[in-house]
C-alpha cells in the first residue's frame, strides 16, 4: 500500500484516501461489518497496524536524510532540489512539492541538520 512512500508528497486527500483503505483492509482482517459500528480504536488495538500516514511520513523523513546526507552529485540529489523552467506558471495557488513538507517540519536548513544522524532520528516527525 505504501510502496514508493518515500517520494510522495502528501495533501489531506491522499491522507484521507490512504487512512480510508487502511480502515477497510482492517476490517476485512477482523471480518467486521461497517453496520457492526466498532470504533476504529478498537479494530487498531486487535491489529497493531500502525497508522499509515504516519509510517509514510516516517519513511519520507528517512529518505530526506539520506539525500541531504549524499556527498557527490548523483542524480537523486539533482532530481530533488531541480526548479522546472518551463516559462509561464499555471494559475492558482502552486502544487505542493516533496520538498515543501520537510522544510516545514525541520525549516529552511533541513539539509544542513540532517548530515547529523542522532539528531535528525530525535527530531523526526510521525
Amino acid at each position: 500500500m505504501a510502496h514508493g512512500c518515500q517520494t510522495w508528497t502528501l495533501n489531506k486527500q491522499l491522507c484521507q484516501k490512504l487512512q480510508t483503505a487502511q480502515r477497510a483492509m482492517e476490517r476485512k482482517m477482523l471480518n467486521i461489518k461497517l453496520k457492526d459500528r466498532i470504533l476504529t480504536i478498537e479494530i487498531r488495538k486487535k491489529t497493531q497496524v500502525t497508522d499509515v500516514v504516519q509510517y509514510i511520513q516516517r519513511q519520507k523523513w528517512r529518505w530526506a536524510a539520506h539525500i541531504a546526507r549524499e556527498k557527490d552529485n548523483r542524480w537523486i540529489k539533482r532530481c530533488t532540489e531541480w526548479q522546472p523552467r518551463s516559462g509561464k506558471r499555471d494559475r492558482g495557488r502552486p502544487e505542493a512539492r516533496w520538498m515543501d513538507e520537510i522544510r516545514r517540519a525541520a525549516g529552511p536548513q533541513w539539509q544542513r541538520k540532517a548530515q547529523h544522524r542522532r539528531k535528525w532520528k530525535t527530531s523526526a516527525v510521525g
